[in-house]
């Protein structure tokens, strides 16, 4: 005798069937971000927590108005809400520097509903030198590397590690008017790269760096005992020599460093290919063609940047995975 449907019925289909129940049957964490360019950036990251108990839903600072910026996100009610969760994820800035010494930074590092990113800001990640040449490849389709650029990020850490160091103290000291992230960024930047002598850029920032920690050092005799104090505990905070660059202010490290050094490379990658074409292309119709083709493929070094998802290998990012998973298990041990 046939078995009715109702028979064959086990716990893998009953599995199956729940996993295709709406999201409302799951936990909701909302995640209030500071901006538009945030929520990407954030899903990718909360993407890999999400599972049958729970999802999020990433979302700008207010419901209510287009208001937006890492205040407002904080200024929201935090913490369980009707069934759900509520909490924020914003850039580290310099308040994970500072360790607590202002209202800020004591509320970014321990506030138990407050995710921060431990570089400075997403723009850090975006730009992790790991993944840099991976963008180039996105944005010219070509796979050859004309520059070290891991090597090159690594250099160029090394470099301004000291005056860094300098900046984090005059936050820590409220003098950051006398030496503001806009002047630190003016001294760290550059503007273009020899692709064929990169070495030369790397000079011309070692030097812009050298008179300023010079100043600083005339400036302000009585930091050197303090300054080799805070040098150490900014080791201890996971920061190192060679990956300076994740903790500058994000802007300038995306528009002033990392843009500049990928566009002329992305340039002359293309006209490899061009060229390439050219010579490769049987007659005048298939060179039309295949230009055509290459042109329309191509991207922006810019947008592939902001697109670049190559940033989990990060130090700083194994440190945001832990406590976002450190916040869930408690969550589920609250609740079993």
């Amino acid at each position: 005798m046939a078995k009715r449907l109702s028979d064959n019925l086990n716990s893998l289909y009953i599995g199956a069937a729940n996993k295709l129940k709406p999201k409302t049957a799951r936990r909701k964490i909302v995640a209030y971000v500071e901006s538009y360019a945030d929520i990407f950036f954030w899903r990718a990251v909360l993407d890999e927590f999400e599972n049958d108990e729970r999802y999020f839903e990433v979302m700008l600072p207010s419901r209510n108005s287009l208001g937006k910026g890492k205040k407002l996100a904080l200024m929201n009610q935090l913490g369980p809400h009707l069934g759900s969760y509520m909490i924020a994820c914003v850039d580290a800035d310099y308040d994970y520097m500072l360790q607590g010494a202002t209202s800020m930074s004591e509320m970014i590092i321990n506030h138990p509903f407050v995710f921060h990113t431990y570089a400075y800001a997403i723009e850090n990640y975006l730009c992790y030198s790991e993944s840099l040449h991976r963008v180039c490849v996105m944005a010219t389709l070509n796979d050859r590397q004309l520059v070290d650029l891991e090597g090159f990020m690594r250099e160029y850490s090394l470099i301004i590690w000291p005056l860094f160091v300098w900046s984090v103290w005059m936050y820590r000291k409220n003098r950051y008017r006398e030496f503001t992230l806009t002047e630190f960024g003016n001294h760290v930047g550059f503007n273009e790269v020899n692709v064929y002598h990169p070495e030369n850029t790397l000079e011309a920032v070692r030097r812009k760096v050298n008179r300023k920690v010079a100043w600083l050092q005339h400036r302000y005799p009585q930091a050197k005992k303090d300054y080799v104090a805070l040098k150490e505990e900014i080791i201890s905070l996971g920061v190192t020599p060679e990956t300076t660059y994740l903790y500058i202010q994000g802007h300038t490290l995306f528009d002033n460093v990392v843009t500049p050094l990928l566009e002329p490379i992305c340039t002359l990658l293309r006209k490899e290919r061009e060229r390439e074409i050219k010579v490769l292309a049987g007659h005048d119709v298939q060179r039309q063609n295949e230009l055509s083709c290459y042109m329309h493929n191509q991207t922006s070094v810019q947008e592939m940047l902001q697109k670049n998802e190559g940033f989990k290998n990060a130090p700083p990012y194994a440190l945001l995975k832990r406590d976002i998973q450190n916040f869930l298990d408690q969550l589920e041990n609250k609740e079993s």
